[in-house]
Protein backbone atom coordinates (compact mmCIF):
# COMPACT_ATOMS: atom_id res chain seq x y z
CA UNK A 1 0.00 0.00 0.00
CA UNK A 2 1.51 3.29 -1.11
CA UNK A 3 0.47 6.91 -0.92
CA UNK A 4 1.83 10.38 -0.37
CA UNK A 5 2.89 11.51 3.10
CA UNK A 6 0.03 12.36 5.43
CA UNK A 7 -2.74 10.77 3.39
CA UNK A 8 -3.54 8.20 6.10
CA UNK A 9 -1.58 5.05 5.31
CA UNK A 10 -0.62 4.28 8.92
CA UNK A 11 -4.19 5.04 10.04
CA UNK A 12 -5.34 2.02 8.03
CA UNK A 13 -4.16 0.05 11.05
CA UNK A 14 -7.39 1.13 12.77
CA UNK A 15 -9.38 -0.94 10.25
CA UNK A 16 -7.61 -4.16 11.30
CA UNK A 17 -8.55 -6.32 14.30
CA UNK A 18 -5.91 -5.61 17.00
CA UNK A 19 -6.05 -9.11 18.47
CA UNK A 20 -4.81 -10.68 15.22
CA UNK A 21 -2.58 -7.93 13.80
CA UNK A 22 1.14 -7.34 14.41
CA UNK A 23 2.35 -3.79 13.82
CA UNK A 24 5.92 -3.83 12.42
CA UNK A 25 6.66 -0.20 13.27
CA UNK A 26 9.74 1.23 11.57
CA UNK A 27 8.54 4.81 11.33
CA UNK A 28 8.40 5.42 15.10
CA UNK A 29 5.60 7.77 14.12
CA UNK A 30 2.71 5.96 15.71
CA UNK A 31 0.92 9.14 16.87
CA UNK A 32 -1.67 8.44 14.16
CA UNK A 33 -2.54 5.17 15.87
CA UNK A 34 -2.05 6.27 19.48
CA UNK A 35 -4.29 4.07 21.58
CA UNK A 36 -4.34 1.14 19.18
CA UNK A 37 -4.55 -2.00 21.32
CA UNK A 38 -2.62 -4.44 19.13
CA UNK A 39 0.95 -5.72 19.53
CA UNK A 40 3.87 -3.73 18.14
CA UNK A 41 7.52 -4.47 17.37
CA UNK A 42 10.01 -1.67 16.72
CA UNK A 43 13.29 -2.79 15.15
CA UNK A 44 15.86 0.01 14.99
CA UNK A 45 18.64 -1.59 12.93
CA UNK A 46 18.82 -3.63 9.73
CA UNK A 47 20.03 -6.81 11.48
CA UNK A 48 16.97 -6.56 13.76
CA UNK A 49 14.76 -6.24 10.66
CA UNK A 50 16.28 -9.44 9.26
CA UNK A 51 15.86 -11.22 12.59
CA UNK A 52 12.17 -10.37 12.80
CA UNK A 53 11.69 -11.37 9.16
CA UNK A 54 13.05 -14.88 9.72
CA UNK A 55 11.17 -15.20 13.03
CA UNK A 56 7.89 -14.31 11.31
CA UNK A 57 8.46 -16.10 8.01
CA UNK A 58 10.40 -19.12 9.22
CA UNK A 59 13.61 -20.51 7.69
CA UNK A 60 14.37 -20.92 4.01
CA UNK A 61 15.72 -24.50 3.67
CA UNK A 62 17.44 -23.67 0.39
CA UNK A 63 19.95 -21.33 2.07
CA UNK A 64 23.33 -22.14 3.60
CA UNK A 65 23.79 -21.84 7.35
CA UNK A 66 25.97 -18.75 6.92
CA UNK A 67 23.22 -16.87 5.04
CA UNK A 68 20.42 -14.75 6.53
CA UNK A 69 16.99 -16.44 6.71
CA UNK A 70 18.63 -19.90 6.84
CA UNK A 71 17.76 -22.65 9.30
CA UNK A 72 20.75 -21.65 11.46
CA UNK A 73 19.63 -18.01 11.47
CA UNK A 74 16.10 -19.06 12.42
CA UNK A 75 17.28 -21.27 15.29
CA UNK A 76 19.52 -18.51 16.64
CA UNK A 77 16.66 -15.99 16.56
CA UNK A 78 14.27 -18.42 18.26
CA UNK A 79 16.78 -18.82 21.11
CA UNK A 80 16.73 -15.06 21.63
CA UNK A 81 13.07 -14.27 20.87
CA UNK A 82 11.39 -17.38 22.30
CA UNK A 83 8.87 -19.89 20.99
CA UNK A 84 7.68 -18.90 17.48
CA UNK A 85 4.24 -20.32 18.29
CA UNK A 86 3.45 -16.91 19.83
CA UNK A 87 3.01 -15.69 16.25
CA UNK A 88 0.18 -18.09 15.48
CA UNK A 89 -2.45 -15.65 16.72
CA UNK A 90 -1.52 -13.08 14.08
CA UNK A 91 -3.30 -13.14 10.74
CA UNK A 92 -1.85 -9.86 9.46
CA UNK A 93 1.57 -8.18 9.70
CA UNK A 94 1.48 -4.44 8.94
CA UNK A 95 4.99 -3.23 7.96
CA UNK A 96 5.30 0.55 8.12
CA UNK A 97 7.30 1.47 6.14
CA UNK A 98 9.48 0.23 3.28
CA UNK A 99 10.90 3.73 2.98
CA UNK A 100 12.40 3.63 6.47
CA UNK A 101 13.49 0.01 6.03
CA UNK A 102 15.45 1.15 2.99
CA UNK A 103 17.22 3.83 5.03
CA UNK A 104 18.17 1.34 7.74
CA UNK A 105 19.37 -1.11 5.12
CA UNK A 106 21.46 1.48 3.28
CA UNK A 107 23.06 2.68 6.51
CA UNK A 108 24.07 -0.90 7.32
CA UNK A 109 25.31 -1.54 3.79
CA UNK A 110 27.68 1.44 3.83
CA UNK A 111 29.58 -0.26 6.64
CA UNK A 112 30.06 -3.56 4.81
CA UNK A 113 33.19 -4.60 2.83
CA UNK A 114 31.27 -4.47 -0.45
CA UNK A 115 30.81 -0.72 0.06
CA UNK A 116 34.55 -0.03 -0.01
CA UNK A 117 37.09 -0.25 -2.78
CA UNK A 118 39.42 -3.26 -2.57
CA UNK A 119 42.33 -1.15 -3.86
CA UNK A 120 41.99 2.11 -1.95
CA UNK A 121 39.66 1.22 0.91
CA UNK A 122 37.58 4.31 0.15
CA UNK A 123 33.77 4.22 0.15
CA UNK A 124 32.22 2.82 -3.02
CA UNK A 125 28.59 3.95 -3.29
CA UNK A 126 27.94 1.68 -6.27
CA UNK A 127 28.88 -1.30 -4.13
CA UNK A 128 26.70 -0.03 -1.27
CA UNK A 129 23.66 0.43 -3.50
CA UNK A 130 24.22 -2.94 -5.15
CA UNK A 131 24.33 -4.67 -1.76
CA UNK A 132 21.29 -2.73 -0.59
CA UNK A 133 19.27 -3.91 -3.59
CA UNK A 134 20.11 -7.53 -2.80
CA UNK A 135 19.35 -7.10 0.91
CA UNK A 136 16.02 -5.34 0.42
CA UNK A 137 14.74 -7.76 -2.21
CA UNK A 138 15.79 -10.72 -0.05
CA UNK A 139 14.04 -9.24 3.00
CA UNK A 140 10.83 -8.37 1.16
CA UNK A 141 10.70 -11.73 -0.61
CA UNK A 142 11.20 -13.67 2.62
CA UNK A 143 8.39 -11.80 4.39
CA UNK A 144 6.14 -12.09 1.34
CA UNK A 145 6.56 -15.89 1.37
CA UNK A 146 5.19 -16.14 4.92
CA UNK A 147 2.43 -18.71 4.86
CA UNK A 148 -1.04 -18.23 6.41
CA UNK A 149 -0.53 -14.52 7.06
CA UNK A 150 -1.38 -11.31 5.26
CA UNK A 151 1.78 -9.21 4.90
CA UNK A 152 1.20 -5.54 4.10
CA UNK A 153 4.12 -3.29 3.19
CA UNK A 154 3.49 0.45 3.46
CA UNK A 155 5.49 2.91 1.35
CA UNK A 156 5.61 6.60 0.52
CA UNK A 157 4.63 7.58 -3.03
CA UNK A 158 6.80 10.14 -4.79
CA UNK A 159 5.35 12.32 -7.53
CA UNK A 160 7.58 14.05 -10.07
CA UNK A 161 7.31 15.61 -13.51
CA UNK A 162 9.23 14.10 -16.42
CA UNK A 163 10.83 15.95 -19.31
CA UNK A 164 7.44 16.24 -20.99
CA UNK A 165 5.77 17.72 -17.88
CA UNK A 166 3.86 14.50 -17.20
CA UNK A 167 3.31 13.14 -13.71
CA UNK A 168 5.44 10.14 -12.83
CA UNK A 169 4.97 8.12 -9.64
CA UNK A 170 7.55 5.98 -7.86
CA UNK A 171 8.14 4.36 -4.49
CA UNK A 172 10.26 6.50 -2.17
CA UNK A 173 13.16 4.24 -1.23
CA UNK A 174 16.95 4.41 -1.40
CA UNK A 175 18.31 3.04 -4.68
CA UNK A 176 16.28 1.96 -7.69
CA UNK A 177 16.33 -1.85 -7.55
CA UNK A 178 13.75 -2.17 -4.77
CA UNK A 179 11.24 0.19 -6.35
CA UNK A 180 11.55 -1.51 -9.73
CA UNK A 181 11.30 -5.11 -8.52
CA UNK A 182 8.82 -4.81 -5.65
CA UNK A 183 5.65 -4.81 -7.85
CA UNK A 184 6.73 -8.19 -9.24
CA UNK A 185 7.21 -9.68 -5.78
CA UNK A 186 3.88 -8.83 -4.17
CA UNK A 187 0.36 -9.91 -5.14
CA UNK A 188 -1.31 -6.54 -4.67
CA UNK A 189 -0.18 -2.95 -5.20
CA UNK A 190 -2.71 -0.48 -3.82
CA UNK A 191 -2.42 3.30 -3.97
CA UNK A 192 -4.26 5.33 -1.35
CA UNK A 193 -5.04 8.49 -3.29
CA UNK A 194 -7.08 11.66 -3.29
CA UNK A 195 -9.63 11.67 -6.11
CA UNK A 196 -12.35 14.10 -7.19
CA UNK A 197 -15.97 13.33 -7.88
CA UNK A 198 -18.04 14.94 -10.62
CA UNK A 199 -18.78 17.93 -8.38
CA UNK A 200 -15.10 18.53 -7.63
CA UNK A 201 -15.29 17.25 -4.05
CA UNK A 202 -12.13 15.49 -2.90
CA UNK A 203 -12.29 12.03 -1.36
CA UNK A 204 -9.81 9.29 -0.52
CA UNK A 205 -9.93 5.90 -2.18
CA UNK A 206 -7.87 2.82 -2.93
CA UNK A 207 -6.80 2.63 -6.58
CA UNK A 208 -6.44 -1.08 -7.32
CA UNK A 209 -5.99 -1.72 -11.03
CA UNK A 210 -2.97 -1.20 -13.25
CA UNK A 211 -5.04 0.42 -15.99
CA UNK A 212 -6.33 3.49 -14.21
CA UNK A 213 -6.90 7.00 -15.63
CA UNK A 214 -4.69 8.69 -13.01
CA UNK A 215 -1.51 6.74 -13.68
CA UNK A 216 -1.14 5.54 -10.08
CA UNK A 217 0.88 2.37 -9.41
CA UNK A 218 -1.57 -0.48 -8.87
CA UNK A 219 -1.88 -4.22 -9.38
CA UNK A 220 -4.50 -6.80 -8.48
CA UNK A 221 -3.44 -10.42 -8.85
CA UNK A 222 -6.65 -11.67 -7.22
CA UNK A 223 -8.88 -10.36 -10.00
CA UNK A 224 -11.52 -9.53 -7.39
CA UNK A 225 -11.02 -5.79 -6.92
CA UNK A 226 -12.70 -2.94 -8.76
CA UNK A 227 -10.86 0.04 -10.18
CA UNK A 228 -11.41 1.96 -6.93
CA UNK A 229 -12.32 0.54 -3.54
CA UNK A 230 -13.34 1.94 -0.17
CA UNK A 231 -10.19 2.91 1.81
CA UNK A 232 -10.64 0.20 4.42
CA UNK A 233 -7.89 -2.42 4.53
CA UNK A 234 -9.95 -5.03 6.37
CA UNK A 235 -12.80 -4.83 3.85
CA UNK A 236 -10.27 -4.94 1.02
CA UNK A 237 -8.73 -8.17 2.36
CA UNK A 238 -12.18 -9.71 2.79
CA UNK A 239 -12.92 -8.95 -0.85
CA UNK A 240 -9.55 -10.31 -2.03
CA UNK A 241 -10.24 -13.63 -0.29
CA UNK A 242 -13.93 -13.68 -1.27
CA UNK A 243 -15.60 -15.32 -4.28
CA UNK A 244 -13.65 -14.89 -7.50
CA UNK A 245 -14.88 -13.12 -10.61
CA UNK A 246 -16.00 -15.27 -13.55
CA UNK A 247 -13.20 -15.91 -16.02
CA UNK A 248 -14.71 -13.70 -18.79
CA UNK A 249 -14.71 -10.73 -16.41
CA UNK A 250 -11.13 -11.36 -15.26
CA UNK A 251 -9.99 -11.46 -18.87
CA UNK A 252 -11.80 -8.25 -19.81
CA UNK A 253 -9.10 -5.68 -20.49
CA UNK A 254 -11.40 -3.00 -21.85
CA UNK A 255 -11.16 0.64 -20.80
CA UNK A 256 -12.07 1.26 -17.11
CA UNK A 257 -15.68 2.26 -16.66
CA UNK A 258 -14.83 5.52 -14.88
CA UNK A 259 -14.03 8.53 -17.00
CA UNK A 260 -13.23 10.87 -14.11
CA UNK A 261 -9.76 12.27 -14.74
CA UNK A 262 -10.41 15.63 -13.13
CA UNK A 263 -7.43 15.38 -10.80
CA UNK A 264 -4.88 14.63 -13.50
Amino acid sequence: MIGKSGIGKTSQLWTLPPESTLFFDLEAGDLAVDGWQGDTIRPRTWPECRDFAVFIGGPNPALRDDQPYSQAHYEDVCKRFGDPSVLEKYETVFVDSITVAGRLCFQWCTGQPQAHSDKTGKPDMRGAYGLMGQEMIGWLTHLQHTRNKNIWFVGILDEKLDDFNRRVFSLQVEGSKTGLELPGIVDEVITLAELKDDDGAIYRSFVCRTLNPWGYPAKDRSGRLDLVEEPNLKKLMDKITGPGRPAPERLDFSRPTTTDTSNE
